[in-house]
């Protein structure tokens, strides 16, 4: 019966990821141009999912909390900045550290205590890419900051990733917040026509699998994609989409190579017995 019931199910429209281009332009539109404290909190946690390939409840918090959802989100507390020192070598900024040290951090880690797959206490770290604003380190050391000095030092470890405050009150960029900055971004930067991909299929797993396929295109493996994202199984294979120009360009050239290949099970499943004994054997003579 379930068979039955899932041959005339509907296929499923999954959303379609995107490109570095909306985290970025969101991120120079916040930063640059209409410099809001929202603003600058949702555009630098859409830009740190899209790097650290998040899961849009790890970094945003809901309006009706599902209790039963095992997800914590990233706190202050569970960002950990590193600077390398004369040598080369990566070391441990204190949580404490001054603002410029932090900002120039050259690596930060983001500790998961708990996620959707029931992996504990995982952890995920980008270096710095070279850009002085678009830099996923860069943007959680402007929200690590923001936060350090908007609380107390007894809440500023536990508060979340996403809080912003404005004269001193404290807010939540939600998953709403970021799919509306999603969707508005790939309208600006005309996605259906440029890219093929309606804004309908736009939506916050977008950011997630964007960032698996920008790792796919960019030469990265199967192991490295599925470690960054923390998939169990071999399902963030899906995230990298096969709808994309770039995944065939090249294969028709090396298809139409002729490899001249033989069969070798033709051996197994066709017995040659008859025709080895009725042919003459022939031995050459070779001198040694």
């Amino acid at each position: 019966m379930m068979d039955g019931m899932r041959k005339v199910d509907p296929p499923t429209t999954k959303k379609l990821p995107v490109e570095v281009d909306i985290p970025e332009l969101l991120v120079r539109m916040a930063h640059v141009t209409v410099t809001a404290t929202r603003a600058q909190a949702i555009a630098d946690l859409i830009l740190i999912a899209f790097y650290y390939l998040l899961r849009v409840g790890e970094y945003t918090c809901k309006g009706t909390r599902n209790e039963s959802k095992q997800t914590v989100q990233f706190r202050a507390g569970d960002c950990t900045f590193f600077k390398k020192n004369h040598n080369g070598k990566l070391q441990q900024l204190s949580r404490w550290a001054p603002a410029k040290d932090i900002m120039a951090a050259d690596s930060v880690t983001l500790q998961l205590t708990n996620q959707k797959n029931g992996w504990k206490n995982v952890c995920i770290n980008h270096h710095h890419n070279g850009e002085k604003l678009l830099s996923p380190t860069k943007a959680i050391a402007r929200r690590y900051l923001h936060i350090r000095d908007s609380t107390t030092s007894a809440d500023f470890l536990t508060t979340n990733l996403s809080a912003y405050f404005v004269n001193g009150c404290k807010y939540e960029v939600t998953d709403k917040d970021v799919r509306s900055a999603v969707k508005y971004a790939a309208k600006e930067l005309n996605y259906p026509e440029n890219k093929g991909i309606p804004i309908e299929r736009i939506d916050t797993h977008s950011l997630r699998g964007g960032g698996a396929n920008a790792l796919s295109l960019a030469g990265y493996s199967d192991r490295e994609i599925q470690k960054m994202g923390r998939w169990k199984s071999n399902t963030f294979k899906e995230y990298v989409s096969d709808q994309l120009s770039q995944f065939s360009e090249g294969m028709s050239k090396s298809m139409k190579k002729l490899f001249n290949f033989v069969n070798v099970e033709g051996g197994v499943l066709h017995d040659v017995t008859n025709t080895a004994v009725n042919t003459p054997y022939t031995i050459t003579n070779t001198s040694v």
